[in-house]
């Protein structure tokens, strides 16, 4: 077990481990880069370890990935909570047949895609993404797990731009685990 003295540790180590690329993909943009901590195994460990800590004793049935930085680390939380793992991918890129959500951008709309089939009704969600920003992305998510009739228990990410409010957006629906924070 990790004692809180020892998470703010692993925490700034974490952060310590992401890297900002200025004016990416374009000007004005602060891109938050978790490159180095994936090349980094105790980081990866740690990383792993304190994603899964808050729903350990919660019957999670899947995790859903948002593409694509979401498919990095979310395998392994479903495996660690002896759960699914489900893709959630912008449309198009899906074989099967699915459910879709439209979410409002800054500057127009965005669009995700889950499977028809990939939960039933009154299966136990997270969502996990690397970061999340205004929440949009998230959001959809989870009106495609409301659409199967799914619940979703909570919301999993390694950062946060905590000055664009996105976890507020989210708290309506679920309450959001978040590693760290920036802003």
């Amino acid at each position: 077990m990790i004692s809180n003295s020892e998470e703010e540790e692993i925490l700034k180590f974490l952060e310590s481990n992401i890297r900002t690329i200025p004016d990416f993909p374009k000007a004005g943009i602060q891109f938050k880069d978790i490159t180095p901590l994936l090349g980094n195994p105790l980081a990866v460990k740690h990383t792993a370890q304190l994603l899964v800590k808050p729903f350990l004793n919660q019957h999670i049935d899947f995790v859903i990935g948002m593409e694509s930085r979401g498919f990095l680390f979310g395998p392994k939380l479903a495996m660690d909570l002896k759960a699914g793992f489900i893709p959630v991918r912008k449309p198009n890129r899906l074989p099967y047949k699915t459910v879709r959500s439209e979410y409002e951008l800054e500057y127009g709309t965005d669009t995700v895609e889950m499977h028809e089939d990939a939960l039933s009704s009154g299966a136990r969600v997270v969502i996990h993404d690397d970061l999340i920003a205004t929440g949009g992305t998230a959001g959809a998510a989870a009106d495609l797990v409301k659409q199967l009739g799914g619940e979703v228990v909570g919301f999993s990410f390694i950062i946060e731009l905590s000055f664009l409010q996105g976890v507020q957006k989210l708290d309506k629906i679920a309450s959001s685990h978040t590693l760290i924070k920036i802003g």
